[in-house]
Formats: structure tokens, sequence, C-alpha cells
């Protein structure tokens, strides 16, 4: 019996998650395997954000919340745009969700017609283009690659808008590239947007604070202030506070949008989990130390894993601006062969790499970027450093 209607079955489940599930089966077997698929810090959240929930729980505090967040929890939101963007939003353009991807389901569920397109420039997020689709959208992927340092640009996108676009989605730092765009490079697409005033822009900011070289963080609300209207930012805890598995993410937008959204909210998971934003609340306004070191330590792990993949003849690398990711060029490798069998893309070049050599990455190709592969460095230098021997040997093994 087929149970999925069309939507569901056109798409598929999240890449990255179903190649670290293959490689916990194979860590569960007895393999070695250095697993660098998720993009998820290697520490706990600070003790105060901990302490947060438990307190909340000890208090009683375990009911159910609002569609849009607790009221304390927003206003710090509200304080965090002012303070760290120099933006200003009030209480009721900000709502708290279940994470940065249930706030993307919202949107496109709010506001998609069937056929509406979404223009989606890759590489990008494996999960973007599939949440169109699911609710109704046509994802219209735009090929940015190193030549434009993993970036949509004027012209580009230009060629892109037509009567059927809604969405621009943009992602800075990026994930997979850790590109950042500039206030210049996003002064020129407002220009472009300008033109076409029915253009909604989606910024996904969930990286801000992971920031690994000289490149500036900043949000597009604060490049282009007069778009504020036509802009919704999403953000969240995940990244910057180790705070993954807590789901807490957040927006700001029009009034009017979020409103819909928290009516999206309130008839599907009716609100985040009290402890929860508790812990976020806490996270927000408390000691900030945490996420400057934790910045420190991933572009210390950056450097590491940028002087040992210079060393690997026959790949391609841009180091990272931001994020924690090595998006590695692969293709100059296909068309040879390991143990007999010919690698013809980066797909069959992360499936060797997992199953010869203990290594787990994504293929680009879930990035819509073939040719590429990533790797977290949310790990500790020693595991990246294997990493790196794991795949040079993979290289070297190689034949023409």
């Amino acid at each position: 019996m087929n149970f999925e209607n069309k939507r569901a079955a056109g798409i598929k489940s999240s890449p990255s998650m179903a190649i670290a599930m293959a490689a916990k089966k194979l860590i569960a077997e007895g393999r070695d395997i250095i697993d660098l698929s998720l993009g998820e810090p290697d520490f706990e959240p600070p003790a105060h954000v901990a302490e947060a929930a438990c307190e909340a729980i000890r208090q009683g505090r375990v009911r159910y919340g609002v569609p849009a967040g607790m009221e304390s929890l927003r206003q710090a939101i509200v304080s965090k745009f002012k303070t760290e963007n120099q933006l200003n939003y009030a209480a009721d353009e900000v709502m708290v969700a279940n994470g940065a991807k249930q706030i993307l389901f919202d949107v496109f569920l709010a506001t998609l017609e069937l056929g509406d397109e979404v223009i989606i420039p890759t590489p990008c997020w494996v999960s973007y283009g599939d949440i169109v689709s699911l609710h109704g959208g046509d994802p219209v992927y735009v090929s940015c690659g190193p030549e434009v340092g993993f970036k949509i640009d004027p012209e580009r996108l230009e060629a892109s808008i037509t009567s059927k676009t809604r969405w621009l989605l943009l992602n800075s730092p990026s994930n997979p590239t850790g590109a950042i765009y500039s206030a210049q490079e996003y002064r020129g697409l407002a220009e472009v947007l300008a033109r076409h005033p029915q253009v909604l822009v989606l910024s996904d900011e969930i990286y801000e604070h992971i920031l690994l070289r000289e490149a500036p963080f900043i949000s597009f609300a604060s490049a282009c202030p007069e778009l504020r209207e036509r802009t919704l930012i999403v953000n969240g805890v995940s990244k910057a506070y180790a705070m993954t598995g807590w789901r807490v993410g957040y927006a700001a937008g029009p009034k009017a949008l979020i409103a819909s959204l928290n009516k999206m909210q309130s008839q599907s998971v009716t609100s985040v989990s009290t402890v929860a934003q508790a812990a976020a609340l806490a996270a927000l306004t408390g000691d900030q130390a945490f996420v400057a070191k934790a910045a420190r330590t991933f572009a210390d792990r950056a450097k590491i894993m940028s002087q040992r993949l210079a060393g690997i003849e026959g790949i391609d690398f841009t180091p990272p601006e931001g994020a924690f990711y090595a998006f590695i060029g692969v293709g100059k490798l296909f068309g040879r062969k390991l143990s007999g069998e010919v690698v013809v893309d980066d797909t069959t070049f992360a499936a060797h790499l997992l199953q010869q050599f203990g290594l787990s990455s994504v293929p680009g190709a879930a990035f819509g970027a073939p040719g590429f592969i990533r790797l977290s460095i949310a790990a500790s230098e020693r595991e990246l450093e294997r990493a790196c021997e794991r795949l040079a040997s993979m290289v070297r093994s190689l034949k023409a």
C-alpha cells in the first residue's frame, strides 16, 4: 500500500542525516570510523544554560507555551538584534520555533502558492530545496561556484527572477562553503531586488557567530534596511551555544508575516518546549564568553584543516570564512580507479572514503554542487589530523 502523497514521495530524507546513520552503523559494528558528516559543535553548552533548564523544571515551568514564544525570550531576541546587529524589532516582530528548520517549514507553508519559485544559490544546505518542494513551491537552483566565491551575484540573481519568484534564500556564513557576504555584495543584490518588489528575502544567519578568518559578519537586514519589510531573518541558539538538540530557533521580520508563522505553529507543534526556552533565554542573556571561545576554537581547527588539505595534491580547497565546514573539490580525481572500480562522481568518492578508509563525509551533490565533499571541522584537532591523513591516503591510492 502506498501511504505517501506526491509531494512526500518526491522528496528524500536528509542526506547528511542518512550518511551519519550509516557511519554510526559501521561504528556499532566495531569499525574505526571518523564521522565528520554532521555539523554539530562537539562540546557542551555553557553550564548556566543547563542550570537554567534544570531550574525551570524544579520550579514547575513545564506547561504549554504560547506559539510565538515566551515574552521574556522574545524580548531577549529583540535586545540581541539591537545590540549585535543594530536592528530594531518589536516583540511582535520576532517568534521562536523548534529550530531554524521549522521556521523554514512555517514560512513556505504560509506563503507559497503552487508553482511559486524560490531562488536558492548553490552550493546550499541539503534541506532547502526539499522543504520548498514539500510546500508546493519550485526551487530554482542557481550555480555559484568558486569562481564567484560560492555567492550569488547581481547578474545571476537578475537572470533567475521570473514573474513566479516569491523568495530569494540566502545563507551567510554558508553551509557548506563557509562563504560570507559583505555589505557591498548585499547592496548589489538589493539593487536588483528593488526592481522586483514581489520578491521576499529569507536570510539564514544561523552561523552568525562562527567566524574563522578576517571577514566580518553583517546581517542582510542591516546592510539593506530599505528591504526590511520584505526580509525575514532566521537564526537560533544551536550553533553559537552548542545547543543543537535543544531545538530553539528564532526569526525576525514584518509583523504580519510573523503573525502568520505563529498561526502555522499554533496548528502544528503548538509551541517550543518551555524548558528549552528557559535555556535559550539564559544563553542569550548570560555571559557571552563561551561564544567567543568557541569561535576561536573553530578558527584554530580551520587553520589546521587548511594547512593539511593544502598538502594533498589533486584536490581543490578554498579556506572557509565562517561556519565549521571544509568544502573540498575532488572533481579532478574522477575517472581514476580504486580497487579496480572507477570513481565516477562525488557520491562514489564519499562511499569509498567511508567504506575503505573510515572517513564519513557528505557528497557535494547533496548540496547541489557535484564534484565536492563536505567535512565538518566540529571535531577535535587530533580527529581532524587523522581525517586528513585518511583523505590523503585515499587520494594516493587512486590510480589513473
